[in-house]
């Protein structure tokens, strides 16, 4: 059989093999370290994407009385770097004119706003002066009646609140100039109201003079349905389905709440370029400059006999 030193050698190659293959195999602090830092990531990129996609597609157990929430439609001034589409301003202010003005305000908005936007100055006077503006004093005192000027805001379709109530059954037309600022969902919740108008659902009942909308909150609306196939006739030959016609004052009014967005994104384009050539011309002076100061190092080298010298 074998002997006590043959085993004593094997014994001790046995147990050196084993720590060799377990020190092998074995997690090293920072391959634990790396893996939970990849589940914290994983975790948190989890918990945002579902409180995104909770944000986008909200839903609760009372969405009768807060309206449905309006999808997310492509308008190209959604975009990052997305500007207005001005032919759409001019076809919307049509719109407006010929179907929103009759009870709705655009106190905020002016004639000398369009020009260079969706008309020419030309055009915005001669549209200014079909209209009578009550402007004085004259010389004698007297209050006068006189054309629109490019100065005057767009004319109110009422003289005062109470007889925009009285002319819609107690209910008061708002004004349009911040209107999609104004409602959570801007321009998606504007475009879904206007286009969402539908019989009721079976057990849900509407009183007289209203309407129902389900993206209105509490599903009844006093505003009639306005916009079908073919209210409005283009200048420029495009199509006039309910759809563009609701598209283009659509965007007409989120110009009216925001006419400085072309400029914003203009700017912001520029902001970035100029920001990330700096960040870039930071780098390379960090590398190519700073770095050789940085790591310099200073010696200093005593004189030799140093000792006797202080001595004598």
């Amino acid at each position: 059989m074998f002997s006590r030193g043959s085993f004593g050698a094997f014994k001790t190659a046995a147990q050196g093999a084993s720590k060799r293959f377990s020190t092998q195999s074995g997690p090293s602090k920072g391959t634990m370290y790396n893996a939970l830092m990849c589940v914290a990531a994983s975790t948190a990129t989890g918990a945002g994407l579902t409180l995104y996609y909770l944000e986008k597609n909200a839903a609760s157990a009372n969405m009768e009385a807060e309206g449905l929430h309006a999808p997310d439609y492509p308008f190209p001034q959604k975009k990052l770097f997305g500007t207005f589409d001005h032919a759409s301003i001019r076809r919307g202010f049509q719109v407006f004119k010929e179907v929103c003005a009759a009870c709705h305000s655009l106190d905020l908005v002016h004639w000398r706003n369009l020009v260079d936007v969706a008309y020419s100055e030309d055009e915005v006077r001669a549209m200014a002066e079909e209209f009578e503006y009550t402007d004085g004093p004259d010389d004698s005192g007297a209050m006068f009646e006189r054309p629109g000027k490019l100065t005057d805001p767009i004319p109110r379709p009422y003289a005062n609140e109470e007889a925009a109530r009285a002319a819609n059954a107690g209910a008061l037309p708002p004004d349009l100039s911040l209107i999609t600022k104004a409602r959570h969902g801007g321009v998606d919740y504007i475009y879904a109201l206007l286009t969402g108008y539908c019989d009721p659902p079976a057990g849900v009942e509407i009183r007289e003079g209203l309407n129902y909308n389900p993206y209105f909150p509490g599903g009844a609306i006093a505003m009639a349905q306005n916009i079908f196939d073919g209210v409005v006739e283009f200048e420029d030959g495009t199509p006039n389905t309910a759809s563009q016609i609701t598209k283009d004052v659509v965007t007409f009014l989120n110009w009216a709440a925001e006419p400085e967005l072309d400029d914003r994104k203009k700017i912001g384009a520029k902001a970035l370029l100029l920001f990330s050539s700096l960040t870039l011309m930071a780098l390379w002076i960090k590398r190519n400059r700073w770095q050789t100061l940085k790591t310099r190092k200073i010696a200093f080298n005593s004189p030799k006999n140093w000792s006797s010298k202080a001595k004598k």
